[in-house]
């Protein structure tokens, strides 16, 4: 039982320090171009982060803490808000444009909308061709 316990922690310990390894590369990778923040990079951080946070207490005595702010809460809406920058969801979705129907004739005899999306054009009555 004793190797048992002793190899839990190991391996424990073993992974929150890969996995602060791999939260420290995140940062840097995000950071890679210029001023602007990868959102993809910062949300897979955010989320790595918060799983070493999560190991942090079973990890064996004397492990360092974190060596960033470790409140699961605040970790889990960092984590929330970076995702839909990544997916470009909420209100990161990328604005569209309003669409407007425009009703009347244009010049060529053809009715304002035909002709678009697939429809063939079709001449108004009394027109001739």
């Amino acid at each position: 039982m004793d190797d048992l316990v002793a190899v839990r922690a190991q391996e424990y310990e073993k992974t929150y320090n890969e996995l602060i390894d791999a939260a420290t590369r995140l940062d840097m990778l995000r950071r890679l171009d210029g001023n602007a923040v990868d959102a993809h990079a910062t949300a897979a951080m955010h989320a790595v982060r918060f799983a070493a946070t999560i190991l942090w207490p079973v990890a064996p005595e004397g492990t360092p803490p974190p060596g960033f702010r470790h409140d699961t809460e605040w970790q889990v809406q960092l984590i929330a808000r970076w995702r839909e920058a990544a997916l470009e969801a909420g209100e990161f979705a990328p604005h569209r444009p309003d669409l407007r129907v425009i009703r009347g004739e244009r010049s060529d005899g053809l009715a304002a909308g035909d002709g678009m999306g697939g429809t063939p054009p079709v001449r108004r009555r009394g027109r001739a061709d």
